[in-house]
């Protein structure tokens, strides 16, 4: 079977993409190449797949590549993912997250699509306290322009799952972790400033609590929805590993041999959840999935891999320091 991936050369989606190649199947990867694609992700399977350069809003190019592929299962996760940058400017975060996934929808519906897995997040949900889960059936209550934007996406799949009967499944998994993630999230740019010994910016006094899962556990995740999920189902995915922000920071700079100094609490960022925690019974007891790489294994094999590849990790963080000084000039 053929398999459309939105997003593959993006940091989670380019593993799933070789996780369906090396399961068998036939892969299209559409990525826009934004400042955080990145074709050197897929570059070792680039001459068993296809991909094409387009925005997932332009929906002439979507269908042409609809219909000359005719995917049977479509994997939408492209998206403006940034909370931060969402709260300078949330436009990017409307018309990518919400027009892109509508045009999708429409692609998928018009091109008779069997599967259409819609990639979300837990941040849907909004946030918790010290205690409890999220369930797939907890109410929606996003707290950021970002969350709002991948809301709005999540519920325009189910909207075309009742409306038209699209065979829609929704994924909402947390907080990815591993290898070749872009340095504007928590790992990346904790190791990159460790490792030019500059301070490194925590917000607030660091309690906030995130659930970490490995990259290659929500890969094998996909694989399990795509072959076992049933259409109008949603799915957590998650591992139970939560931690707090501070003891990330602190676990991480324990493995590079740095001190804690380098630890600058700053200013909170404005509406900055809590806790997520999300309940992934539902997907361990229907569909046989488990999280397999724990935290810390996790973590030292991403920071490995970011000393051994250094070399990206400089060359991407300075695409990102042109990409912000071009994106918000004011």
């Amino acid at each position: 079977m053929k398999i459309l991936i939105t997003g593959g050369a993006g940091f989670i989606f380019s593993r799933v993409a070789e996780f369906c190649l090396n399961a068998g199947y036939e892969v299209v990867i559409v990525d826009k190449l934004t400042y955080a694609g990145d074709l050197a992700r897929i570059n070792h399977i680039f001459d068993k797949i296809k991909f094409y350069q387009i925005d997932v809003c332009n929906q002439k190019d979507v269908f042409e590549v609809f219909e000359r592929e005719k995917p049977e299962i479509v994997i939408h996760s492209a998206a403006e993912t940034h909370v931060d940058r969402s709260i300078l400017d949330g436009k990017p975060f409307l018309e990518s997250n919400v027009i892109g996934t509508y045009v999708l929808l429409e692609a998928a519906r018009k091109f008779n699509t069997e599967k259409f897995l819609n990639i979300t997040t837990d941040e849907v949900y909004g946030e918790l306290g010290n205690e409890g889960h999220f369930y797939e059936t907890s109410p929606l209550q996003p707290n950021s322009p970002y969350a709002v934007s991948k809301t709005s996406a999540d519920m325009l799949g189910r909207s075309y799952l009742r409306t038209y009967q699209l065979p829609v499944i929704t994924v909402r998994p947390s907080n990815n972790y591993g290898m070749f993630q872009y340095p504007e999230k928590l790992i990346p740019v904790v190791f990159l400033k460790a490792y030019n010994n500059e301070k490194i910016p925590v917000y607030g006094k660091g309690e906030n609590i995130r659930e970490w899962l490995f990259v290659d556990d929500t890969a094998r995740a996909m694989l399990r929805i795509i072959e076992n999920g049933v259409v109008g189902e949603v799915y957590n995915v998650g591992s139970s590993e939560e931690r707090r922000n501070i003891d990330v920071v602190r676990n991480i700079l324990e493995i590079m041999g740095k001190t804690n100094e380098l630890i600058e609490f700053v200013k909170d960022r404005p509406g900055h959840d809590f806790r997520y925690s999300l309940s992934c019974e539902k997907i361990k007891q229907e569909l046989g999935w488990q999280p397999e790489i724990g935290f810390e294994e996790g973590l030292r094999r991403t920071i490995e891999w970011y000393f051994k590849n250094i070399d990206w990790l400089l060359k991407k963080i300075e695409q990102l320091r042109k990409y912000w000084e071009v994106a918000y000039k004011q």
